[in-house]
């Protein structure tokens, strides 16, 4: 799977875990040059406190466009150290 925002890959792993129709990638496969955190935090009832990252590719910003659970809750615990995307980011195969 890729995540692909402004013409760049940013993430790219076989290895992603599907909940809620997201693709979570591995942390370690996503392109640490394209993120920085963001101060946004919201709450899921399952998952716990998520964490936000902004995308940073070629001049433009994509806010707050992937999202990743620190330390999810125990019925989550299989998106831990994962990212997912939205905000116009393409997943794809």
């Amino acid at each position: 799977m890729k995540a692909i925002w402004n013409g760049q890959v940013i993430a790219e792993s076989d290895d992603t875990v599907i909940v809620e129709n997201n693709h979570y990638f591995p942390r370690e496969s996503v392109r640490a040059d394209f993120v920085t955190s963001s101060d946004t935090h919201t709450t899921c009832p399952w998952k716990g406190v998520a964490s936000y990252y902004t995308l940073q590719v070629d001049g433009k910003s994509n806010v707050d466009a992937a999202w990743y659970y620190p330390d999810p809750k125990p019925a989550a615990r299989e998106i831990a150290g994962r990212v997912a995307f939205w905000k116009g980011v393409q997943v794809t195969s």
